[in-house]
């Protein structure tokens, strides 16, 4: 699995996992505010950025994968943070491996599938069969990007690494990644999981968010010692349309946990 190492190695460790299709970069807007405080690690899930594919892409799976490398760096417990599906990783994380996890923040992570809003026709067209997949290998880059800034609600700034990372996604690999994340909250919502872990949770959405309904985030809500966020006129990419305002949240969470004894 490939990582990205930022921030000073004695810093608290801040775990980040990207959503479907993404990399690692989709992060790089909000290194610079983080990094003065955690050490930051970035991976690239398998199948996506620089990460090889895998057999399987189920959500615990991947988790597992991601403690194997938090046990290899040595790292642990760490504040967990993931967007969109990547919540679905971090969540899964502090199912399987709770002494890895000292706190989880879901950043425009969709509860459970009936919030899905219908999906702008860019994406539907560049996702979906059987347009998909015969143009997934064709893309240029100006559609990926166009694809990325279509579940935006302001215009942004999409990093170029990014990007190439996305392009090198396959299509089979990102339609398995869509479908074990459906599963992984069909059998059960993320605020049904959140409820049995003993951990402190951040939820922020995005008021403006074009994929998950924004009124849905209510839902966490229901579960104990949580935070939840709404940004107005954001979207669904909070990390890259207000990178400075979302670190200020990530890094005011972690500072309010972090002399909580870890489990």
């Amino acid at each position: 699995m490939h990582v990205v190492r930022d921030g000073p190695r004695e810093a608290p460790p801040l775990l980040l996992i990207h959503g479907s299709g993404a990399s690692g970069a989709s992060w790089g807007p909000m290194v610079p505010v983080l990094a003065r405080h955690h050490h930051l690690i970035r991976v690239d899930l398998p199948g996506c950025g620089k990460s090889p594919p895998a057999r399987s892409y189920d959500v615990p799976g991947q988790a597992g994968r991601v403690a194997a490398l938090l046990d290899d760096l040595g790292l642990g417990p760490v504040l967990a943070a993931g967007h969109s599906s990547g919540g679905y990783v971090a969540t899964a994380l502090a199912e399987r491996r709770p002494d890895l996890v000292r706190s989880l923040a879901l950043i425009s992570t969709g509860p459970s599938l009936d919030a899905l809003l219908p999906q702008p026709l860019i994406l539907r067209a560049l996702l979906g069969p059987p347009l998909g997949r015969l143009i997934w290998s064709r893309r240029p880059e100006a559609w990926i990007r166009k694809g990325i800034m279509a579940t935006a609600a302001r215009p942004v700034d999409v990093p170029d690494d990014l990007v190439a990372e996305v392009q090198g996604t396959t299509y089979r690999a990102f339609r398995m990644v869509m479908r074990e994340n459906t599963a992984y909250i069909n059998e059960r919502s993320v605020p049904e999981r959140l409820a049995d872990l003993e951990v402190p949770v951040l939820a922020i959405v995005g008021a403006a968010d074009p994929r998950w309904d924004p009124e849905s985030a209510r839902r966490y809500e229901a579960v104990p010692n949580v935070r939840v966020e709404s940004l107005p006129d954001v979207g669904h990419l909070p990390i890259i349309e207000v990178p400075e305002e979302t670190g200020e949240l990530l890094l005011a969470f972690a500072a309010a946990g972090r002399d909580t004894p870890s489990l």
